[in-house]
């Protein structure tokens, strides 16, 4: 038992004993033949005493302790707390010395919250909590100086959402009362399918994902298990699949999401520029001129990802070009990334990069107006729209895993189409509409 369970299992005992000494005092001051009276005095007695709930936190009961709860502030050291609830400097040097493999003292950063607890205020503080993130928080026992690293429980539930595009996914997404992180990871699911620098308004999606709560609070969200994406009429599903040798999202056929090539560089951006081989009026060179590539506009600084495995076979600056990148995939398939702010460390020529690998981040370096980048796409030496390029499919899944995963889809499925798409309720029919057949409106009756 730790001593932080001794403390809760003291105040409980404590509580008894006061109790106990009280109900035994009132049934003894008064006379045998008033018993009725006794037991009345001690309901009365009791209720006299006042109800501490008690205030568990960090494992201690608060209520046994001073506590004092604030943020650092920048460039505020441990010490600087410390001193100030009289912890002498030899103790927070020992201390900051003996935790430095479990939680270096240099890793606190401002605006953090951190809570101290002291049970005599005329000796020093007996504990300093230090919370880092929302899934752990760090002990410092100042007496004993030694650190403990405890880890949160986290509940994962299965959550539900969905949604219809008004101007533009994140808007939308945010609108739903949905996180930027599950956005990101619906691109990723979606990523190799959906072209979501070219989504409409009234595309529709729908999710099935893991819901992180800590102490009943939503805290992030882990994996998505099913999406839904509905554009132009079409619907494409993906559904995780997960086993010893498989971890990713298929089609409802059971083909691998993840092709051959992403549909494009970077996230979270806009085409600002599309390819054009007849030529288009350059704001720079003030004339016409082909542009054969895609240009994606997007904050500088966004980590730019090469599209698939390959090989760098550039990495230089030119007026033109500015700092960019060339990659050759396969003996028909290049790729070249334009106008960066500066190259991913360790991307040189002749490094192996993986798809979703960072290769740079958007600048405007170059003949360029502002931060974006220009994605090139070659195919047997000819520079050609990857937007409209028929790329390879995908590995089938091996037939000896469909039926395992045939199950695993038909629920997911099922969860999908049975989630509503926002502003349209289902409308429970009337047993006389049903038996006339007539499936109404969707609306209910006008």
């Amino acid at each position: 038992m730790t001593k932080r369970d001794n403390y809760l299992s003291d105040w409980t005992k404590t509580t008894f004993i006061i109790l106990a000494i009280a109900s035994l005092a009132g049934f003894f001051i008064l006379s045998p033949g008033k018993q009725t009276a006794t037991y009345s005095n001690i309901n009365h007695t009791l209720g006299a005493f006042p109800i501490v709930e008690p205030n568990i936190r960090y494992g201690f009961e608060l209520n046994q302790f001073q506590v004092t709860e604030d943020k650092l502030k920048p460039n505020q050291f441990l010490a600087d707390i410390l001193i100030k609830h009289k912890v002498d400097y030899q103790s927070i040097d020992r201390i900051a010395r003996s935790s430095k493999d479990i939680f270096d003292v240099r890793n606190l950063r401002a605006n953090k919250p951190y809570t101290i607890l002291t049970k005599d205020s005329t000796q020093g503080a007996d504990y300093f909590i230090y919370e880092p993130n929302v899934y752990r928080y760090i002990v410092y026992d100042l007496k004993k100086e030694s650190i403990e690293v405890v880890e949160r429980e986290i509940l994962t539930e299965i959550a539900e959402a969905s949604g219809i595009v008004e101007t533009s996914l994140w808007n939308t997404m945010v609108d739903n009362g949905l996180s930027y992180d599950l956005t990101s990871r619906m691109e990723d699911a979606l990523a190799w399918t959906i072209d979501f620098h070219h989504i409409q308004k009234g595309d529709r999606f729908k999710l099935v994902f893991e819901q992180n709560y800590i102490d009943g609070a939503p805290v992030g969200v882990g994996e998505i298990k099913a999406a839904l994406y509905e554009t132009g009429g079409t619907e494409f599903y993906a559904i995780r699949y997960e086993n010893d040798r498989h971890n990713g999202f298929y089609d409802l056929e059971g083909r691998s999401m993840e092709k051959a090539f992403l549909k494009a560089p970077v996230k979270y951006s806009r085409i600002s520029s599309r390819y054009n081989g007849r030529g288009r009026f350059h704001p720079i060179l003030k004339r016409r001129k082909a542009h054969l590539g895609t240009d994606y506009a997007a904050p500088r600084g966004t980590p730019i990802f090469a599209v698939a495995d390959g090989r760098v076979t550039k990495r230089a600056r030119t007026r033109g070009n500015g700092n960019y990148v060339k990659i050759k995939h396969d003996d028909v398939y290049q790729t070249q990334y334009l106008h960066m702010s500066k190259f991913a460390d360790g991307v040189h020529v002749g490094t192996h990069v993986k798809q979703g690998q960072v290769i740079g981040y958007v600048g405007s370096t170059g003949l360029a107006t502002g931060p974006h980048v220009c994605f090139r796409f070659w195919k047997n030496g000819r520079q050609v729209n990857h937007l409209k390029e028929n790329l390879p499919p995908p590995e089938p899944m091996p037939e000896i895993e469909r039926p395992k995963y045939l199950m695993v889809k038909e629920e997911m499925k099922t969860k999908l189409d049975g989630i509503d798409w926002p502003g349209v309720p289902e409308v429970e029919l009337s047993a006389e509409t049903k038996e006339d057949g007539d499936v109404g409106n969707g609306i209910g009756k006008p």
